[in-house]
């Protein structure tokens, strides 16, 4: 069975007064026969700021802006009980990316500075199937208290940082956590909150940093490459049994923390390992002209 959800686009409409300044632009309704939720979001340009909402609907998206003054596209369905809703966002008249990429490094400009963003909130009371893509700006995305089943998170030459600031973790175990960095950085913190099964990790020429210094509930294995850019990790207590794994070669640089010992052919242990652990953190990275750093938690 195929349905169309509720669209809401408003422009204008009253907020608490310190927000007076934010416009909603989209509101997709909650519904009885939508049972997951699967979001694509893009956002080629700007800042993006995903939050949990207390209240009940699938999406709403505020902005600074008048939706006039940026191009967007949206759609949404239910299919057998899966709400399926995209939305892309860009602002008008923006720089091109070489343009952007060069005031970055060699000077800031004016027009440049000016914020503007989009405020994106998700409701706790569906699970969610996650999939942003990035392209120029950066994307703060909180995602304490949801229920987020697969995480999928692409960015070109976006800053991108991922927590739960409340401290409050997902509310389901997540099947697949995965981030992938061209030119950009991605800062996840507090991956323990994540309850993800696997996390998977694709480094071009960017940074990326993982932080894996609470003991985990659900024990991850991480997966991935790092190209010319460079991953840090942050490794958990000397308590929880890590194994690390590597393939590199001889452009690469790998910087193992004191904790981490050789145990075999590109294979890395902490003391707190042995072959009958049960609950290992399992890493299973390849690297070619990157950097990978293993961080100690600070005691």
């Amino acid at each position: 069975m195929r349905r169309v959800l509720l669209l809401i686009s408003l422009v204008g409409v009253g907020v608490p007064l310190a927000y007076a300044q934010l416009k909603k632009q989209f509101t997709v309704e909650n519904r009885e026969d939508c049972k997951t939720v699967q979001l694509v979001l893009k956002s080629k340009t700007g800042n993006c700021f995903i939050r949990p909402s207390q209240h009940t609907e699938l999406l709403n998206v505020y902005s600074n802006q008048d939706l006039e003054a940026y191009g967007h596209s949206f759609s949404n369905e239910i299919v057998d009980g899966k709400c399926a809703i995209r939305l892309a966002m860009q602002q008008s008249n923006e720089k091109g990316v070489g343009q952007k990429i060069s005031y970055q490094m060699l000077g800031s400009d004016d027009r440049v500075t000016e914020e503007k963003f989009w405020k994106v909130y998700l409701t706790g009371e569906k699970p969610y199937s996650l999939d942003f893509d990035y392209g120029i700006g950066s994307a703060n995305i909180d995602l304490s208290g949801l229920s987020v089943q697969k995480l999928k998170i692409n960015t070109g030459s976006a800053d991108v940082s991922v927590s739960y600031a409340s401290g409050v973790q997902n509310q389901v175990e997540m099947d697949t956590f995965f981030v992938k960095v061209d030119l950009g950085s991605l800062r996840a913190r507090q991956m323990n909150l994540s309850r993800s099964k696997v996390v998977l990790l694709d480094v071009g020429f960017g940074n990326m940093y993982l932080d894996f210094s609470d003991k985990p509930t659900v024990y991850n294995r991480i997966r991935g490459s790092v190209g010319a850019g460079n991953l840090i990790i942050q490794l958990p207590g000397e308590e929880v049994p890590v194994l690390v794994k590597i393939t590199d070669s001889w452009l690469c640089s790998i910087n193992l923390s004191r904790s981490l010992k050789k145990i075999g052919e590109n294979t890395y242990a902490n003391a707190s390992y042995t072959k009958a652990s049960k609950d290992v953190l399992t890493f299973d990275l390849d690297v070619s002209m990157g950097k990978i750093v293993f961080k100690e938690r600070a005691r």
